[in-house]
This record gives C-alpha cells, sequence and structure tokens, in this order.
C-alpha cells in the first residue's frame, strides 16, 4: 500500500482529522511519555498530515505512546493525537510478522506487579 492511501487510511481507522491542527504543541507539552519518544505527538499528527509515514511506521514511538489521552484533552482543536499514534501502531502490528506480543511470549511477561488485564488487553490490541 502506497504512503497515501495508508495515510488515508490511518486517519479513518482514527476517526480524527489531523488537518485541524495548528501546531500549537500543547498536546506534546502535556505528554508524560514525551522524553521516550523519537516522534512528539504534534509531529505524529504533522507527518501524518503530511504523508510522511514510513518514518513513523519504523520508529520505537508508537510503541512508547501510553495512549493515556493527555494529548487529546489538551487540544484546543479537537485533534486526537492518540488515536492516530493507536492507529498507526495498529497498521503496523497488521503487517505480517510485526507483532509485538505472540502467545509464546506471555509467560516472560507475567509479572506478581502487573495486572492479568493488561497482558490480556496488549495481546488483543498487538494481535488484532
Amino acid at each position: 500500500m502506497n504512503s497515501n492511501k495508508l495515510c488515508l487510511e490511518i486517519i479513518r481507522m482514527s476517526g480524527t482529522d489531523p488537518k485541524k491542527c495548528m501546531a500549537c504543541g500543547k498536546c506534546s507539552a502535556t505528554c508524560p511519555a514525551y522524553k521516550e519518544m523519537e516522534y512528539h505527538p504534534h509531529q505524529f499528527v504533522s507527518m501524518i498530515k503530511n504523508g510522511e509515514i514510513a518514518p513513523l511506521m519504523e520508529s520505537e514511538s508508537i510503541y512508547r505512546c501510553l495512549t493515556c489521552f493527555a494529548c487529546v484533552e489538551r487540544c484546543p482543536r479537537g485533534v486526537e493525537p492518540a488515536k492516530l499514534i493507536e492507529a498507526t501502531r495498529l497498521a503496523v502490528v497488521r503487517q505480517q510478522g510485526k507483532n509485538r506480543v505472540t502467545p509464546d511470549s506471555i509467560p516472560a511477561l507475567l509479572d506478581e506487579d502487573i495486572p492479568q488485564q493488561a497482558l490480556v488487553s496488549a495481546f488483543r490490541k498487538y494481535t488484532k
């Protein structure tokens, strides 16, 4: 799938309009994972808006996003960066061989401090 079609698909999956973004950076300023991300929420929005999807799909930033929706709450224009990041992550996961969580990897992830619901949720998210 070419990058323009993929960007349109990501926009469709996310249900948000990156063209509404005025690049104020409030989403990135409130992001608790900011220091862990190569591309920050406002950059995701801009890159998707401009059809620059390939670097995002290769970036670990899509896995660093906490999906806490702080960026969504802070945006004055109603752009929802977390939804774009989540849709990009889902597009990558849907590519064959890109799943981050497999049934065989779950036993190694078990930890008494991690709620089982988190593991089940991650498994569902990364194996769609």
